[in-house]
């Protein structure tokens, strides 16, 4: 736990000294449904392949000769890493076919059909905007167990097994209720507040550590020109990225547990409401840049890269993403969300940060033995490496930078990481009911607050509406903090 201040503040705090403005009413957003029972499959056999033998080479016991079919989320991190890694699985198994290789932005048109036919990709990076909502996968019992592989010996230690050299957090992660683990996450991501050290010398300014800081800064752009913030405004679920840790700072990290646990006025907490007050703060001193409602993921952080806005929330991946529009003296920098007052209970450097990239291996599967052992191979120190130096983001090995020479990104990632310590959070909202995360508090609400067209008190009523709704909800399986 972070530290805590029993301290009262000493005249007005922030929370007494933020103004709000009137705003319009919010609007509503049609919900994505998940695994329709319409789809249709992919026409494939759905038999699965006959286990292989274990031996110390083959610890997992993938059949030999059984085909693999990979599917990649062809996102911020590309898929390179991925068929470099399948390389190594062929040279393992050479009686093997190439494996199938393929990537898609569109995880969830393309894989919903074939998880419905019953007959799913053997591997699948389960990541971006059409992330399949990885609760109701594990509520239907729709993904294989992978505690065989975190069991496995580790690829370049037998010594090891394999979950003893992931960071700390991340086996967690992938855990829902109890021990079983359903999802390997393999980047390991730094959320928080991105932007570029060579804008804020040249502003002559340093990092805000306050909000007072942050809006005189944000003050001081304007009169140059240049926006505060952007974001992307057609998915605002990425204002949560540096938002959740902010409200962690403010209240303590119990807060954000209470919202995973959808507990009844979770969202009505003095933390939350004093994050949103300042948030929205943005928008009415005109510090946003301007069409930011209307900008994807990518158009946001093209403006950003462009010096157009000093900030954006982001995760690490953004490094790669963004970098065809990146200056070469961009000095792209991640800072932990400033902080509120002196009030605040967990000190600056208080972050979100955890394992990205959510790989997992579906229970009908033809060849989950080697889903896993791709895996397996893709935590490989070699691998790591090379997902390191292609993609520029750390990945869940614990090490595998060693003698690598670091972007200023991805040290300041290291850095951020090294400062916060132990005041590290990680919400589980967008794991646990991913449609309440992205099209209700994201969208809906936070998106709407953040376009002007809510007041946060609006948006902290409807928010807590969504959240009471999804706990009364018996078709969803619901979880808790252990």
């Amino acid at each position: 736990m972070g530290s805590t201040s029993g301290r009262t503040n000493e005249g007005l705090g922030r929370r007494d000294v933020i103004k709000r403005s009137a705003a319009l009413g919010l609007i509503t957003v049609p919900t994505m449904s998940f695994l329709s029972a319409c789809a249709s499959s992919d026409g494939g056999s759905d038999e699965k392949a006959e286990k292989g033998t274990k031996s110390a080479k083959n610890p997992l016991g993938v059949n030999e000769a059984a085909a693999l079919e990979v599917v990649i989320f062809n996102g911020g991190f590309g898929e390179q890493y991925a068929i470099d890694a399948e390389k190594k699985y062929n040279e393992a198994f050479p009686k093997a076919p190439k494996v199938k290789h393929s990537a898609t932005e569109k995880i969830q048109s393309i894989l919903q059909p074939r998880f419905n036919g019953g007959t799913p990709p053997d591997l699948i990076d389960n990541s971006g905007a059409e992330q399949m909502d990885m609760g109701v996968l594990v509520g239907k019992k729709q993904l294989a167990d992978l505690t065989p592989l975190m069991d496995a010996p580790s690829y370049d230690d037998p010594a090891k097994k394999v979950r003893d050299t992931l960071r700390p957090g991340v086996l967690e992660m992938g855990q829902f209720d109890g021990d079983p683990v359903w999802i390997m996450y393999y980047a390991y991501t730094v959320y928080g507040v991105w932007y570029s050290q060579t804008a804020l010398e040249k502003l002559d300014a340093t990092y805000p550590e306050t909000w007072d800081d942050m809006l005189a800064l944000c003050a001081k752009a304007k009169k140059q020109g240049i926006a505060g913030w952007t974001y992307p405004g057609k998915y605002p679920y990425y204002l949560p990225f540096s938002l959740y840790p902010f409200i962690a700072k403010i209240g303590g990290r119990e807060v954000l547990d209470k919202i995973d646990n959808l507990e009844p006025n979770a969202w009505k907490d003095p933390a939350v409401k004093a994050a949103f007050e300042a948030y929205y703060e943005l928008f009415a001193k005109g510090y946003i840049l301007k069409g930011t409602p209307g900008l994807t993921h990518i158009q946001s952080q093209t403006e950003w890269t462009k010096g157009k806005a000093l900030f954006i929330p982001n995760g690490s991946w953004v490094e790669n993403e963004a970098a065809p529009t990146t200056p070469d003296d961009f000095k792209m920098t991640v800072g932990a969300p400033s902080g509120l007052d002196s009030s605040d209970k967990m000190p600056f450097g208080t972050v979100w940060a955890s394992g990205g990239e959510p790989f997992i291996v579906p229970a009908n599967a033809k060849n989950p033995e080697g889903g896993m052992e791709q895996l397996r191979i893709m935590l490989s120190e070699e691998s790591s490496r090379n997902f390191t130096q292609k993609v520029k983001s750390l990945t869940a090995l614990n090490g595998g930078t060693d003698g690598l020479t670091l972007s200023t990104a991805l040290q300041s990632g290291v850095d951020v990481l090294a400062k916060a310590g132990e005041n590290v959070v990680n919400p589980r909202l967008q794991d646990w009911y991913a449609k309440l995360q992205k099209e209700q508090i994201g969208i809906a609400g936070i998106g709407e607050m953040m376009a002007g067209r809510a007041t946060p008190a609006e948006t902290i009523k409807k928010i807590q509406g969504f959240a009471d709704a999804a706990a009364k909800d018996q078709s969803i399986k619901h979880y808790k903090h252990q």
